[in-house]
């Protein structure tokens, strides 16, 4: 087989061909005439023999790890992007500034579903407002489709529309954030967006992320009661139980004794295990 310098070094060039059974030379691999002797365990830095098909299927593990890595998580910095939309072009960080935000996609323009979620969103500004959070919409949709479609949404859902929509025409910040998926139906810019969530905090960092299929419309408020315990337990040492909304009590943290949380909550605190201690909002 073809001799290859042991450890790899991965790139994507190398692993582009996933799932085909033809692995690609990266640069950064060198081939060499020599081998080790078969059985050994290469040292770093030397040659090892790799037949065609081992190497097949390290590529393709290898690509999955790749794959994997660039998901978003909770807590990176999310990528920037230069886009146009329905209110002018934006850099995106430079757009959130100072603020949370929420980036949500949906499938395409002039659909159903997709008009009454725009439509719930454009209502429930002055609340997203009240958290210092604005709101950004994207699908793989052109502006000029969007501007069309924002007098439909505003005629058929009864409230005007006055926040961004992003022109994605190419796909680009779709592939970007994850927001395609696999099995999704085409259309004309490839696969459409499925029904993403990302709520960012004032320092770019993604603090939720949540996808729903394109058959079902998302629960805006739950977004919004997420923010508000987002916001609260940045600021304060507790966590917010099931169902928790603004107003009702919250979980000290495990990491706290009671006696130093009878001293930070000074509005009470109910242990009902040691471990289980509940006191009332605190910034209430």
């Amino acid at each position: 087989g073809d001799i290859y310098e042991f450890p790899p070094v991965l790139s994507s060039k190398m692993v582009d061909s996933f799932g085909q059974g033809q692995p690609k030379e990266d640069s950064r691999w060198s081939q060499t005439q020599a081998g080790g002797k078969q059985g050994r365990r290469p040292r770093k830095g030397t040659s090892v023999a790799v037949s065609p098909l081992d190497l097949s299927v390290f590529t393709c593990r290898a690509q999955l790890n790749i794959k994997m890595s660039l998901i978003l998580r909770i807590g990176d910095v999310v990528p920037n992007f230069k886009a146009d939309t329905t209110e002018g072009h934006i850099d995106f960080h430079e757009w959130i500034g100072s603020h949370w935000a929420v980036l949500f996609s949906h499938p395409s323009d002039f659909t159903p579903v997709c008009t009454t979620e725009l439509g719930r969103v454009a209502k429930l500004l002055p609340e997203f407002q009240k958290r210092n959070a604005k709101v950004i919409a994207i699908s793989v949709d052109d502006v000029d489709s969007h501007k069309r479609w924002i007098a439909d949404i505003e005629d058929t859902q009864h409230t005007k529309l006055t926040y961004p929509i992003i022109g994605d025409a190419k796909g680009e910040i779709a592939e970007l954030y994850g927001m395609r998926a696999p099995n999704a139906p085409d259309t004309a810019q490839g696969k459409m967006t499925v029904r993403s969530v990302f709520v960012i905090d004032h320092n770019k960092k993604l603090r939720l992320t949540f996808t729903y299929p394109p058959s079902t419309g998302r629960n805006f408020d739950e977004i919004i009661r997420v923010i508000d315990s987002l916001q609260l337990t940045d600021n304060y040492k507790v966590a917010t139980p099931a169902d928790w909304v603004d107003g009702q009590d919250c979980m000290v943290l495990p990491s706290i004794s009671t006696d130093d949380a009878k001293k930070l909550f000074p509005k009470g605190v109910n242990e009902v295990r040691p471990w289980m201690r509940l006191t009332p909002q605190p910034n209430k």
